[in-house]
């Protein structure tokens, strides 16, 4: 889904009304615009603008939700991958093939967070194969006392909980935003546009006041779909904290 196009293609459409509305506005019988008239359309638009606001709400706060819910399991990976790496430290030197396996698969991650091409989308698609090879190595290690098997079952639950994550943020990655709503939104956003236009007085401030306000709810749908896709676009998660951890893991792999 391409933000920019969708958010222009919706305020080119906000402003044909406004343009269309002061077309039809000289048309209008005089008895059309009369001071009844006038005060009935607000309260039509009236009701018509409060229910767009809420529409728009439930859109924000979905879009808002699905954002946070991705940035949250995105610093989840990385304190669990820190807490694997550690853990697999402790077992000893047996588990030297795991950690490279898993410092292996977090630059891949990151790689598909944040690819070196700019203006390069994220592929989230997971990476079953490292994430596989990662479980299966840990399930060869062979414990030698208590410790190390409480070890073993801790990279094991926190291998499986990784594997969740990934499954995660790829549903997150999909877009939560309901198609048949933005539309109906941006119909009546149009509706409203036109009606206010045939009621308002024609000079170059209402058209402004028409035009900015216009300009508003573009922003607003753009930032909307900005935050339905937490990987890509401009206010994609960043991908330091999952670096940072890989640079650690790098560090440990050096000593």
């Amino acid at each position: 889904m391409n933000t920019e196009i969708i958010s222009l293609i919706i305020f080119g459409c906000v402003v044909g009304a406004v343009l269309i509305g002061k077309a039809f506005h000289r048309l209008l019988p005089e008895d059309h615009l009369s001071a009844d008239t006038k005060e009935t359309v607000k309260l039509a638009m009236g009701l018509l603008a409060t229910m767009s606001a809420l529409l728009l709400g439930l859109l924000v706060a979905s879009a808002k939700s699905s954002y946070d819910n991705a940035r949250n399991q995105v610093i989840e990976m990385a304190a669990k991958v820190a807490f694997l790496d550690r853990v697999l430290i402790g077992y000893g030197p047996e588990a030297g093939d795991v950690r490279n396996l898993l410092r292996e698969a977090i630059e891949d991650t990151a790689h598909r967070m944040q690819p070196l091409k700019a203006n390069t989308e994220s592929k989230l698609t997971p990476n079953t194969q490292a994430g596989n090879a990662i479980y299966v190595a840990i399930q060869r290690l062979t414990p030698n006392d208590e410790m190390q098997r409480s070890l073993k079952a801790q990279a094991t639950t926190l291998a499986v909980e990784l594997g969740q994550l990934r499954t995660l943020l790829v549903a997150e990655s999909i877009s939560s935003i309901s198609k048949p709503l933005l539309i109906v939104v941006s119909f009546w956003l149009v509706i409203i546009f036109l009606s206010f236009t045939l009621i308002a007085p024609r000079n170059a401030t209402a058209t402004f006041a028409l035009i900015v306000s216009a300009v508003a709810v573009a922003t607003a749908i753009f930032l909307i779909l900005e935050l339905d896709r937490p990987f890509n676009g401009l206010l994609r998660i960043p991908s330091e904290r999952i670096l940072n951890v890989l640079s650690q893991l790098q560090n440990q792999g050096n000593k």
